[in-house]
């Protein structure tokens, strides 16, 4: 008999476990795949940490999240700095002021924000749709060629049928500053995120190709209590309906050049191209392996927004006001679960970055 039965080995599992497991809890761990990681699962092609489920860069201004992951890991020193390609055209992300040179040809913070006020005036009421939000933020020009298709290809929807609230804020800096995140601590695991969860379950029982739900009631007498790191409408058979996510499909291209496009990320922004952006992996730990050699090769990943269907691999809540409602309903069941918790992006059906989901799993156990 286990204390703790944990489903789903990714960060949430792995810090629960490991927190339960130093406190003298007896903790099995199981997983439908047959990996751990869960969506940071990270596979060596050719030397180059290949990340399998879309690009994760930690970052966090969390000093105590920042010190707990450091105990499992080395850190590098990486800083997401992604490029947007709008038909060839190439701008620096978030909006700054290579941005705005680009776009206009403007060179002081003054010339940018009144270019940018001037065509805000457009939108001179409440914003009705995303598409009025981002114009009312950042204008029509940066609408038009950084937002407009890129948005379109994410939701698999016009901008003008998407909420305004999808869009609260967009990042509008006025110096010549390509740092993404702008967090105190960033950086990726040397040697990959699925080494860093290795090291977090070190010691503890762990079982692959397992699925819970296929045996709910085998798995349910194993343990006092259980942390249900799934998607919460399947752990109540979709009886109240399916909550919608959005989905990722990946093409994964092994390419015998050092250099396919001089950056970890770029973004397509227009609507023609059918992919949002590719990912070439070895960039994210400087095009070296562990050894500080130069990789001779690299690994591209063309990524594809879909709707998501039932046997899909879910990525993103679509957290709009009907799924929202509906989640809710799912959460009050949820807690009449004495002997469950639900946790992770999806036991919780909510959008968190890697630090957030640690800060919660390390919150849930202490």
């Amino acid at each position: 008999m286990y204390d703790y039965l944990i489903v789903g080995a990714g960060l949430f599992g792995a810090v629960t476990a490991r927190e339960l497991t130093d406190s003298g809890k007896k903790v099995l761990v199981i997983d439908r795949r047959d990996h751990i990681a869960g969506n940071v699962y990270t596979e060596k092609t050719e030397g180059i940490n290949v990340h399998k489920y879309g690009a994760h860069i930690f970052h966090t201004n969390d000093r105590a999240v920042w010190e707990y992951v450091n105990r499992f890991a080395v850190f590098n020193r990486f800083t997401n700095s992604p490029v947007a390609n709008y038909k060839g055209e190439l701008y620096s992300l978030p909006f700054n002021m290579y941005t705005f040179n680009r776009m206009w040809g403007v060179v002081t913070p003054e010339e940018a924000r009144a270019k940018i006020e001037e065509q805000k005036k457009e939108i001179t009421h409440e914003p009705e749709n995303l598409e009025e939000q981002a114009i009312s933020l950042v204008g029509r020009d940066i609408y038009e060629k950084l937002i407009k298709g890129y948005t379109e290809k994410q939701w698999g929807r016009d901008c003008k049928e998407l909420p305004a609230f999808i869009i609260k804020r967009l990042p509008v800096r006025f110096t010549y500053d390509n740092n993404y995140f702008n967090a105190l601590y960033q950086g990726i695991p040397v040697g990959g995120y699925t080494k860093l969860v290795e090291n977090m379950l070190s010691g503890i029982e762990v079982e692959l190709g397992s699925d819970y739900l296929e045996n709910k009631a085998q798995y349910d007498k194993k343990a006092e209590k259980i942390i249900y790191t799934g998607a919460i409408d399947a752990f109540f058979d979709y009886s109240l309906g399916n909550l919608e996510y959005r989905s990722v499909r990946f093409e994964n291209e092994l390419l015998d050049i050092p250099n396919y496009q001089g950056n970890a990320a770029v973004n397509y922004t227009d609507r023609e191209t059918p992919w949002t952006r590719i990912i070439e992996h070895k960039w994210f730990e400087f095009g070296k392996d562990e050894q500080g050699n130069d990789l001779q090769k690299t690994v591209i990943s063309r990524e594809y927004s879909s709707e998501w269907h039932p046997g899909d691999e879910p990525y993103y809540p679509v957290n709009d006001e009907k799924n929202s409602a509906l989640y809710k309903r799912y959460k009050e069941l949820a807690d009449k679960e004495k002997k469950v918790i639900f946790g992770g992006r999806l036991g919780e059906y909510k959008y968190y970055d890697m630090d957030q989901v640690i800060a919660k799993a390390l919150e849930v156990i202490n």
